[in-house]
Protein backbone atom coordinates (compact mmCIF):
# COMPACT_ATOMS: atom_id res chain seq x y z
CA UNK A 1 0.00 0.00 0.00
CA UNK A 2 1.61 3.50 -1.23
CA UNK A 3 2.29 5.72 1.87
CA UNK A 4 0.23 8.68 2.21
CA UNK A 5 1.44 12.36 1.70
CA UNK A 6 1.16 14.37 4.86
CA UNK A 7 2.23 17.87 3.46
CA UNK A 8 3.02 19.21 -0.02
CA UNK A 9 6.31 21.13 -0.48
CA UNK A 10 5.79 22.19 -4.11
CA UNK A 11 4.45 21.37 -7.17
CA UNK A 12 4.43 22.05 -10.76
CA UNK A 13 2.08 21.34 -14.09
CA UNK A 14 1.59 22.48 -17.58
CA UNK A 15 -1.12 22.07 -19.96
CA UNK A 16 -0.53 21.37 -23.93
CA UNK A 17 -3.69 22.11 -26.02
CA UNK A 18 -3.30 20.02 -28.99
CA UNK A 19 -0.91 17.71 -27.87
CA UNK A 20 -1.73 14.08 -27.86
CA UNK A 21 0.26 11.48 -25.78
CA UNK A 22 0.30 8.26 -23.73
CA UNK A 23 0.59 8.43 -19.94
CA UNK A 24 2.10 4.61 -19.75
CA UNK A 25 4.93 5.84 -22.58
CA UNK A 26 5.67 9.25 -20.46
CA UNK A 27 6.32 6.81 -17.05
CA UNK A 28 8.15 4.28 -18.19
CA UNK A 29 10.40 7.55 -19.99
CA UNK A 30 10.25 9.09 -16.77
CA UNK A 31 11.56 6.01 -14.76
CA UNK A 32 14.14 5.17 -17.26
CA UNK A 33 15.75 8.96 -17.25
CA UNK A 34 15.50 8.92 -12.86
CA UNK A 35 17.36 5.28 -13.31
CA UNK A 36 19.95 6.83 -15.91
CA UNK A 37 21.01 9.33 -13.04
CA UNK A 38 21.82 6.58 -10.70
CA UNK A 39 20.36 8.03 -7.58
CA UNK A 40 20.67 6.06 -4.71
CA UNK A 41 17.73 4.57 -2.56
CA UNK A 42 14.68 5.68 -5.59
CA UNK A 43 11.89 3.07 -5.33
CA UNK A 44 8.91 3.66 -8.52
CA UNK A 45 5.74 2.91 -7.89
CA UNK A 46 2.18 3.17 -10.06
CA UNK A 47 -0.77 4.82 -7.19
CA UNK A 48 -4.21 5.59 -8.05
CA UNK A 49 -5.83 8.72 -6.76
CA UNK A 50 -9.42 9.10 -6.76
CA UNK A 51 -11.05 11.97 -8.73
CA UNK A 52 -13.25 12.99 -6.10
CA UNK A 53 -15.56 11.34 -3.85
CA UNK A 54 -15.82 7.85 -2.51
CA UNK A 55 -17.50 6.68 -6.13
CA UNK A 56 -15.46 8.58 -8.58
CA UNK A 57 -12.87 7.44 -10.99
CA UNK A 58 -9.05 7.01 -10.22
CA UNK A 59 -6.52 8.76 -11.78
CA UNK A 60 -3.21 6.52 -12.11
CA UNK A 61 0.25 8.89 -11.27
CA UNK A 62 4.18 7.80 -11.25
CA UNK A 63 5.63 8.01 -7.87
CA UNK A 64 9.07 8.41 -7.27
CA UNK A 65 9.97 7.90 -3.38
CA UNK A 66 13.47 8.38 -1.94
CA UNK A 67 13.51 8.38 1.66
CA UNK A 68 11.49 11.02 3.32
CA UNK A 69 10.01 12.70 0.03
CA UNK A 70 7.21 11.72 -2.26
CA UNK A 71 7.15 12.39 -5.94
CA UNK A 72 3.77 11.99 -7.46
CA UNK A 73 4.02 12.48 -11.49
CA UNK A 74 0.88 12.71 -13.40
CA UNK A 75 0.23 12.76 -17.55
CA UNK A 76 -2.91 13.03 -18.34
CA UNK A 77 -5.33 13.55 -21.56
CA UNK A 78 -7.47 16.71 -21.19
CA UNK A 79 -9.92 17.96 -23.56
CA UNK A 80 -8.05 19.13 -26.82
CA UNK A 81 -4.72 18.62 -25.21
CA UNK A 82 -2.48 16.99 -22.68
CA UNK A 83 -1.54 18.01 -18.91
CA UNK A 84 1.65 17.08 -16.70
CA UNK A 85 2.26 17.85 -13.19
CA UNK A 86 4.24 16.69 -10.41
CA UNK A 87 3.55 17.26 -6.53
CA UNK A 88 6.71 16.86 -4.19
CA UNK A 89 5.44 15.77 -0.54
CA UNK A 90 6.13 14.32 2.89
CA UNK A 91 5.29 11.10 3.73
CA UNK A 92 2.71 10.87 6.37
CA UNK A 93 4.20 9.62 9.75
CA UNK A 94 3.02 6.01 10.43
CA UNK A 95 3.19 3.22 13.25
CA UNK A 96 4.48 4.25 16.32
CA UNK A 97 6.14 7.61 15.66
CA UNK A 98 3.06 8.75 13.80
CA UNK A 99 1.12 7.91 17.32
CA UNK A 100 4.52 10.01 19.30
CA UNK A 101 3.75 12.90 16.89
CA UNK A 102 0.06 13.49 17.86
CA UNK A 103 0.57 13.65 21.96
CA UNK A 104 0.23 17.38 22.79
CA UNK A 105 4.09 18.51 24.07
CA UNK A 106 5.73 15.17 23.47
CA UNK A 107 5.05 15.35 19.52
CA UNK A 108 6.63 18.16 19.46
CA UNK A 109 9.77 17.40 21.85
CA UNK A 110 9.88 14.11 20.33
CA UNK A 111 10.50 15.71 16.59
CA UNK A 112 12.78 17.96 17.72
CA UNK A 113 15.10 15.95 19.17
CA UNK A 114 15.02 12.77 17.20
CA UNK A 115 14.01 14.30 13.64
CA UNK A 116 14.85 17.73 13.65
CA UNK A 117 15.02 19.91 10.19
CA UNK A 118 18.59 20.10 9.11
CA UNK A 119 20.58 21.63 6.12
CA UNK A 120 20.99 17.64 5.08
CA UNK A 121 17.25 17.41 4.98
CA UNK A 122 16.51 20.75 3.10
CA UNK A 123 19.36 19.95 0.89
CA UNK A 124 18.06 16.40 0.54
CA UNK A 125 14.90 17.68 -0.72
CA UNK A 126 16.03 19.92 -3.06
CA UNK A 127 18.60 17.49 -4.47
CA UNK A 128 15.68 14.86 -5.21
CA UNK A 129 13.00 17.86 -6.53
CA UNK A 130 15.82 18.75 -8.80
CA UNK A 131 17.02 15.43 -9.92
CA UNK A 132 13.31 14.11 -10.58
CA UNK A 133 12.41 17.83 -12.26
CA UNK A 134 15.44 17.33 -14.39
CA UNK A 135 14.29 14.06 -15.71
CA UNK A 136 10.74 15.24 -16.54
CA UNK A 137 11.97 17.98 -18.49
CA UNK A 138 14.60 16.25 -20.43
CA UNK A 139 11.45 13.43 -21.28
CA UNK A 140 9.09 16.74 -22.01
CA UNK A 141 11.37 17.83 -24.42
CA UNK A 142 11.48 14.78 -26.27
CA UNK A 143 7.09 14.91 -26.66
CA UNK A 144 7.68 18.22 -27.17
CA UNK A 145 10.23 18.20 -29.93
CA UNK A 146 8.41 15.12 -31.45
CA UNK A 147 5.18 17.02 -32.10
CA UNK A 148 7.11 19.64 -33.63
CA UNK A 149 5.97 22.05 -30.49
CA UNK A 150 8.89 24.20 -28.65
CA UNK A 151 10.68 23.23 -25.39
CA UNK A 152 8.99 25.05 -22.50
CA UNK A 153 10.54 28.08 -20.92
CA UNK A 154 12.62 28.29 -17.65
CA UNK A 155 9.43 30.50 -16.41
CA UNK A 156 7.37 27.54 -17.48
CA UNK A 157 8.97 25.33 -15.63
CA UNK A 158 9.24 27.00 -12.35
CA UNK A 159 7.66 24.89 -9.57
CA UNK A 160 5.31 26.77 -7.10
CA UNK A 161 7.11 26.29 -3.94
CA UNK A 162 4.92 26.21 -0.93
CA UNK A 163 6.14 26.33 3.00
CA UNK A 164 9.32 24.42 1.56
CA UNK A 165 10.22 23.46 5.36
CA UNK A 166 6.96 23.90 7.51
CA UNK A 167 6.49 21.49 10.03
Amino acid sequence: MARKVASIRTHWNHFFDGLTASSQDFFTAVEAAVRKQNLPEVKFDRVDFKEGGIFSAKREYLRVEHKDHIFDICAAPFGTGFFFSWWLGDPAPSGIWGIILTIPVVGAFAQRFFKPLTYYNMDTSHMVQGAISFAIKEVLETITKANGRRSLTDDELKPVMKDLFAR
